[in-house]
């Protein structure tokens, strides 16, 4: 069973820069491929971007596309979202999650806590 914790959320204004963090354990960090995702309120959660077990891929949402890096550390077992030149619609509740390299389906089976991204205009 892995457990995800999130952190580094805030608020900033527009134009601003946050970087947060997902750090795994209870498992083997990089067996997993990782994801991170959003949810604004009212609004359906969605997908931002997603790194593969061995950091060697990665993949974003046009809305992000250009502004944010996903990034991993196996060591350190954390995956990291860099987000820079933000806008009040990346406010959002972030959430990390992590699919294990094996599975066979797409859907994510571990999720965090999530951590609130507030940016003022």
């Amino acid at each position: 069973q892995v457990q995800l914790v999130e952190s580094g959320g805030g608020l900033v204004q527009a134009g601003g820069s946050l970087r947060l963090s997902c750090a795994a354990s209870g498992g083997t960090f990089s067996e997993y491929h990782m994801g991170w995702f959003r949810q604004a309120p009212g609004k359906e959660r969605e997908f931002v971007a997603a790194i593969t077990w061995s950091g060697g891929m990665t993949y974003y949402a046009d809305s992000v596309k250009g502004r944010f890096t996903i990034s991993r550390d196996n060591a350190k077992n954390t995956v990291y979202l860099q987000m820079n030149s933000l806008k009040a619609g990346d406010t959002a509740v972030y959430y990390c999650a992590a699919r294990w390299r094996g599975s066979k389906t797409v859907e994510y089976a571990y999720w965090g806590q999530g951590t609130q991204v507030t940016v003022s205009s």
